[in-house]
């Protein structure tokens, strides 16, 4: 017989159900199979998708080359509107500001050139690269 979840204890969600109702990922697969990859970590450490997110559990999310750091703010109870699912959570100040300068270097950065570049080219941004 399994035991009663304890009374004192938290409301918990697990990270896959709460990234997806946060609306992180576009399906709960995607967001099961982001956590298993390692793509998300809670409090620092990687865990399963069954783990379960806790009120002020800070999450690493790296999708793509974006990398998001928040805070667990509500436990949602339904996948919702966007609006509704941002009150669920809050975005660090340094995730701000690290997206905030890739959005400014991305600006700023010549366009991509067309087709492989040659030799001269390769040196140019192995240079630009090094600084």
């Amino acid at each position: 017989m399994k035991d009663a979840p304890d009374k004192g204890s938290p409301p918990g969600l697990r990270i896959d159900k709460w990234l997806w109702f946060a609306r992180f990922f576009k399906s709960r697969s995607q967001a099961t199979d982001a956590v298993a990859g390692g793509l998300v970590h809670v409090n620092g450490e990687r865990v399963k998708p069954s783990r379960a997110v806790q009120i002020d559990d800070r999450l690493e999310i790296t999708r793509d080359e974006v990398r998001l750091e928040i805070v667990v703010q509500g436990i949602p109870v339904r996948r919702g509107p966007a609006p509704e699912a941002r009150a669920h959570y809050v975005e660090t100040e340094a995730s701000i500001a690290e997206r905030e300068r890739r959005r400014e270097r991305a600006r700023l950065a010549p366009p991509a050139p067309d087709g492989r570049p040659d030799k001269h080219a390769r040196r140019i941004l192995r240079d630009l690269r090094r600084g």
